[in-house]
């Protein structure tokens, strides 16, 4: 199998944090929908300007899935640009997680797939880094989030009925139109923000805005606890974010959120859906929410690190989600190009 040739692309190297994007995506969700069906229908507005009317059905699918009684997945993708303008000359996803939700069972599996993980691309000859799809596909002239879908339905054969997409805007935007965030910081450190100001974080409470609370979840090399200790900063800002958001004063404030994100915020479900999206998801017990580790090792072929992912646990993974979505798929996994 020939690798593609990667050189074509544009490969500028940035330092990207891939959970709390995802965060970010279920802060949103849990927003719309946890406002209920009425209210969301109503600031739904503001969130116009980010449906994608283009998307299509999945190619997996025979018809378009009825969210109020069949499963159905949503990707959920994290871009590290910090404006649709960088993102339109450019995007790789510093995310790429499935939510596959069950209405009949009032369930929902999330799977985290590392962005790079080596795996075939979709309408190319060759394999390369899953996070790449995306500018493979504007070589091709296919829309990047099409061509990442295609990717990704390839690599774990299940359809991808829906999408949502965020930048960093996105996440600043959110905590400015809260009014911020109080954390209470363990120690001290010093990093830079997004646009290379200086930033320095005393112990004890402190109250960040949204360029200050990114720098705040960002920061890991000074944590004396890696990546742990940033994971457990994004889980508190962000758990203090909902908290906010689903309070009586975070529902007066969430038009004004909705405004903030919609210029970095696109979805590919329908403003109608969101009714359905509502009750589906309050329906689903914390109990019900499984996550799902796609199991993977590192390897360095021709200079260069990947993320490898045996067959043996692509299938796994394929047949966990497949069950859940009562899925039966047209033809069996791909592997020989794995």
């Amino acid at each position: 199998m020939e690798r593609v040739d990667a050189s074509r692309i544009d490969r500028v190297k940035k330092k990207r944090s891939r959970k709390w994007i995802f965060r970010v995506l279920i802060i949103i969700c849990i927003g719309v929908m946890g406002v209920g069906g009425y209210f969301a229908s109503q600031i739904w507005g503001a969130f116009a300007q980010g449906h994608d009317s283009n998307s299509k059905i999945s190619g997996l699918r025979d018809e378009e899935v009825k969210i109020k009684e069949e499963p159905f997945t949503i990707m959920l993708l994290g871009v590290d640009q910090l404006s649709t303008e960088e993102e339109k000359e450019s995007w790789r996803p510093d995310v790429i997680m499935i939510a596959a939700i069950n209405p009949k069972t009032n369930s929902m599996k999330l799977v985290s797939i590392p962005r790079d993980t080596l795996v075939h691309i979709a309408n190319t000859k060759g394999k390369d880094k899953i996070n790449s799809a995306a500018s493979y596909g504007r070589l091709k002239n296919v829309d990047g989030v099409e061509n990442t879908r295609q990717t990704v339905e390839e690599f774990l054969n299940i359809p991808i009925d829906y999408y949502a997409k965020i930048n960093f805007q996105g996440f600043i935007d959110v905590v400015d139109a809260l009014g911020g965030v109080d954390v209470n910081n363990k120690f001290y450190f010093s990093t830079q923000s997004h646009t290379g100001d200086p930033l320095r974080y005393s112990p004890g409470p402190l109250h960040l805005d949204g360029e200050k609370a990114l720098a705040y979840v960002r920061m890991r090399k000074k944590d004396i606890n890696g990546d742990m200790g940033r994971n457990e900063r994004q889980r508190d800002v962000v758990n203090k974010l909902i908290d906010q958001m689903i309070s009586f004063e975070g529902f007066t404030k969430f038009n004004d959120v909705a405004t903030a994100v919609g210029e970095n915020l696109s979805y590919s479900f329908k403003p109608t859906d969101i009714p359905s999206l509502q009750k589906t998801y309050s329906n689903i017990p914390k109990q019900n929410t499984e996550s799902i580790e796609l199991k993977t090792y590192s390897d360095k072929q021709n200079g260069i690190f990947y993320e490898i992912c045996s067959q043996e646990e692509r299938i796994r993974v394929s047949d966990l989600l497949q069950k859940h979505l009562e899925y039966t798929p047209k033809e069996p996994m791909k592997l020989n190009d794995y």
